[in-house]
């Protein structure tokens, strides 16, 4: 039996999982967390320490149909300077129950489009940032950036503020996809961002592209690759394209029946990875790529290689604080998440109040299954010595998790004397893997294919 029919058997083609950025995943939080628990466990951060710090601008200029993330469109500046007053009345609530001498190991701007803001309003926000703690000496800042949304002024003023890291979110070059998808945004503009980056000393770039789209072909994505690796970014996300549109409405606009099947999107996949390993780029994870020198190929080499909302990282942090609406923060002791709606949020915060309505906090077992699928979705494998110095449990509870994993994927899975491994054959099963781990019920309807 070769490869692809296993795969198609143990439902590959016909599976929806989560993507496992969190565990347990979002739409298990509930109302059993809130303010008082996400300021206490600010409280609980140790004096000196470190936290990552992540801020979320839900704005867009135009909204694009492929994208389901929570953003609304906005042609005037005022809604958007409204919300950088709520943004910066929430960092001052933080600045009051910060412990002292935090830094921060990683700052990110993200939405939306952070660079819909004017290059004073981004001066302005960094500043109300950095009163409320300093970019430690090594600290990551990297910023979201739309390159039909940039300018030499706010490129410089980026620059100036701290930011060492750009993400440029390409999707597909092909002008198209970009029209059945509603991204138009031209190599052209995307080289002349991607220059006027490093121009102004922005060393460190990142992009996304996106498998499975509208009337994609391999010979289309591979061009599109082609495209992207001119540009030479640092690290990329190959992201499948999640069609939901029972959730993301936009996504009505897209024609169902020019997607590719699941089988077409494998290819679609394999086709691209293939040109990133040629073009010499490590693979990380399930979904990444990244130069040898950076960052997240040194920290996957070394076992420090995590995952969170946004993908995979190095961050270091133990503590993920996340602003604005929507925003999901993480602590060791669990998940915290802002009121959605920007008029729910606004209402919190200038009533003086944090704006969490939900969250989960973890369990022992939480911690432990939460640490098997981080494992395999970063490593492939995980350490059973690990896990029992870790979470208290016995090498004998671990084999039985090990077993019931085995069981649903029969010669796809190798037990060695360290722990449970994912062999390259069965990559493609990870999300799978991940999924048999999980605890919590998974409801298909909710989230994208297996591949």
């Amino acid at each position: 039996m070769n490869t692809m029919t296993q795969l198609r058997q143990l439902g590959l083609f016909d599976a929806k999982v989560p993507r496992y950025t969190s565990y347990p995943t979002a739409p298990h939080f509930a109302d059993t967390v809130g303010t008082r628990e996400f300021s206490g466990w600010i409280d609980e951060i140790p004096q000196g320490g470190q936290i990552s710090l992540y801020l979320h601008v839900p704005f867009c200029r135009r909204l694009c149909w492929f994208c389901a993330c929570r953003t609304q469109g906005t042609q005037s500046t005022a809604p958007v300077q409204a919300y950088l007053q709520t943004l910066k009345s929430e960092l001052a609530l933080l600045k009051r129950r910060l412990p002292k001498g935090v830094s921060l190991a990683r700052l990110h701007w993200g939405g939306g489009t952070p660079t819909l803001l004017s290059a004073d309003m981004m001066r302005d926000l960094a500043e109300s940032i950095f009163t409320v703690a300093p970019l430690a000496s090594d600290a990551e800042f990297s910023v979201e950036i739309d390159p039909n949304e940039i300018d030499a002024d706010r490129i410089k003023a980026l620059a100036a503020i701290g930011m060492n890291r750009a993400s440029i979110g390409v999707q597909d070059f092909d002008p198209d996809i970009q029209k059945t998808i509603g991204r138009q945004q031209s190599y052209d503009v995307t080289r002349d961002a991607a220059d006027a980056l490093r121009a102004v000393g922005i060393r460190s770039l990142n992009a996304d592209i996106l498998y499975g789209l509208p009337h994609q072909t391999p010979h289309k994505i591979a061009e599109s690759v082609q495209m992207l690796l001119s540009l030479s970014p640092d690290r990329v996300a190959l992201y499948g394209y999640a069609h939901v549109p029972w959730m993301a409405r936009r996504q009505g606009m897209i024609p169902s029946d020019a997607l590719p099947t699941p089988e077409e999107r494998l290819e679609l996949f394999e086709t691209a990875s293939q040109l990133f390993a040629w073009d010499d780029y490590a693979e990380i994870g399930i979904d990444h790529f990244a130069k040898y020198d950076d960052g997240l190929t040194i920290a996957q080499r070394a076992g420090r290689l995590r995952r969170n909302f946004q993908g995979y990282t190095d961050d270091p942090s133990d503590v993920l604080i996340s602003l604005g609406a929507s925003a999901i923060s993480r602590f060791p002791q669990g998940f915290a998440q802002n009121a959605s709606s920007t008029s729910a949020y606004t209402a919190a915060v200038r009533a003086e109040q944090f704006a969490t309505v939900r969250g989960h906090n973890f369990s022992p077992d939480d911690k432990l299954r939460g640490r098997i699928i981080e494992a395999l979705m970063c490593d492939f494998h995980v350490q059973t010595a690990e896990l029992v110095n870790s979470f208290g449990v016995t090498a004998k509870q671990i084999e039985l998790l090990y077993q019931k994993a085995l069981g649903q994927f029969p010669g796809m899975l190798s037990i060695t004397k360290d722990g449970l491994q994912i062999p390259t054959k069965s990559r493609a099963l990870t999300r799978m893997i991940a999924r048999s781990f999980d605890v919590y019920s998974v409801d298909q309807a909710g989230h994208s294919h297996a591949i």
